[in-house]
């Protein structure tokens, strides 16, 4: 058994993919959806202000019966000088049953119906502002995941070239071809790119992890590689918008997001229902009225059982403490007036946040193309001084300097890559579409 447990452990750490999985883009959104207790936290508020929309249409709108019962024996008789023989002898009991109906709440139903019915479009609109929350923090997840393989393969990549150059430069050095400065600066570039190697993989395993509870995972998830073929003529008109194009995708954009933001939508509720706060305060002015029926039985040892008359009540309730009321008034309006400067602020928050996550995608669309040719041209003069260090025409130096510059090269190409379409995640949100297409569209200006 020992032997099979330290053989299971090697597995693992030797293998570590026998125990990944494949997985898409989709599945891992389904995957953190279906897992994440916020959004499940904000589904139940759903569910909870529609039962409180129905408590308040059972209490304003249903007559409200009740039942009662009561049942008392004499423990001394009515001067109290001495206790009861027989208390028992002294046993009554009543049952009665009562129905009871609001006629008039001086105009605070409907108030109350409408903040009820706001309440619930808020819940709506955070569980859906939720929802997109999950999905750019799994959207930011995969793509780390994916931009933490890349670069540890660049990495990797610039480790060979090296490793492969530290055994030039000790040939070079054992011949007496080169001093012992240029082979310990091939020592410290080899050893500077294992350190880069390794904190590459570092970066993988803790993005892979991330992922993995994010998804709420029982296997290590290998995110499949994105086709950046398919964004091709997006990133391409992105890549050459004009300050005019700007100002029109915007206008486009801000029209489409004004309307179905979350966040903004939710501003606006608040603000709504602190008017009819204050439309609920001002009916504490208006009387009220309630009718009631009542009827019962009676026992008692004496008399037996008796039948009490049916009794139908009219209350009417008057406010004098006008005081009190215009003191909760003018509280409510101050409320009111915080709640529309909060609107005004989230307007101009999503004014900052949609211009922002605009530009990121065309800044990030420009970098992808600048970087694909930085990247091309950091080749080529690598392939050169690569040739010309191995006919002893270029120093370790140029060689070094000349991979460096691949290096940072590839690693801007990944990040410009993995930053735009964490930018059309961020816009997505922004306008609430589920529909990735519709948002590619817009952007092509269709």
């Amino acid at each position: 058994m020992k032997k099979a447990i330290i053989l299971f452990g090697l597995l693992i750490l030797t293998f570590p993919g026998l125990f990944a999985e494949s997985i898409t883009l989709e599945q891992a959104r389904s995957m953190a959806l279906a897992n994440s207790r916020s959004l499940a936290k904000f589904n139940l508020a759903i569910k909870s202000t529609a039962l409180d929309e129905k408590t308040r249409i059972y209490n304003d709108y249903i007559p409200t019966p009740s039942l009662g019962a009561g049942a008392s024996v004499n423990l001394w008789n009515a001067q109290g000088s001495a206790p009861v023989t027989n208390p028992f002898d002294t046993f009554s009991a009543n049952g009665r049953v009562s129905v009871s109906q609001n006629i008039f709440q001086g105009g605070r139903t409907l108030v109350q119906k409408a903040i009820n019915a706001l309440a619930s479009e808020s819940a709506r609109k955070d569980a859906q502002s939720e929802y997109f929350n999950v999905l750019d923090s799994t959207d930011s997840a995969y793509y780390a995941v994916l931009d933490a393989s890349a670069s540890l393969a660049a990495a990797e990549s610039a480790l060979e070239t090296s490793t492969a150059s530290l055994n030039i430069a000790e040939l070079r050095y054992t011949n007496g071809m080169i001093n012992q400065a240029d082979y310990l600066q091939a020592l410290a570039d080899k050893e500077s790119k294992e350190n880069s190697r390794n904190q590459a993989k570092r970066t993988l395993a803790l993005s892979t992890s991330k992922l993995k509870i994010l998804i709420n995972a029982n296997f290590s998830p290998q995110p499949q590689d994105i086709d950046f073929s398919e964004y091709e003529d997006l990133i391409q008109r992105l890549g050459s918008t004009t300050d005019d194009d700007f100002d029109l995708l915007y206008n486009q954009f801000f029209t489409l997001v004004s309307a179905a933001n979350p966040a903004l939508a939710k501003s606006m509720l608040a603000s709504k229902m602190a008017e009819e706060n204050v439309k609920m305060a001002q009916r504490g002015y208006s009387p009220s009225l309630d009718m009631s029926f009542s009827t019962g039985l009676n026992y008692t040892k004496d008399g037996g059982m008796t039948h009490n008359a049916g009794t139908l009540s009219l209350n009417a309730t008057i406010p004098v403490d006008f005081w009190v009321t215009a003191n909760n008034v003018e509280k409510s309006k101050i409320s009111r007036d915080q709640a529309a400067l909060d609107y005004a602020s989230q307007g101009d928050q999503l004014v900052t946040n949609l211009q922002s996550a605009l530009m990121n995608a065309l800044s990030n669309a420009g970098s992808v193309l600048s970087s694909r040719r930085a990247v091309d041209y950091a080749v080529k003069n690598f392939e050169l001084i690569q040739e010309g260090y191995r006919l002893n025409k270029n120093s370790i130096q140029d060689l070094g300097t000349a991979s460096d510059l691949l290096y940072t090269s590839r690693n801007n190409l990944i990040t410009a890559q993995y930053g735009f379409l964490q930018s059309l995640s961020t816009l997505r949100s922004l306008g609430a579409m589920d529909d990735e297409q519709k948002l590619m569209n817009m952007l092509m200006g269709n």
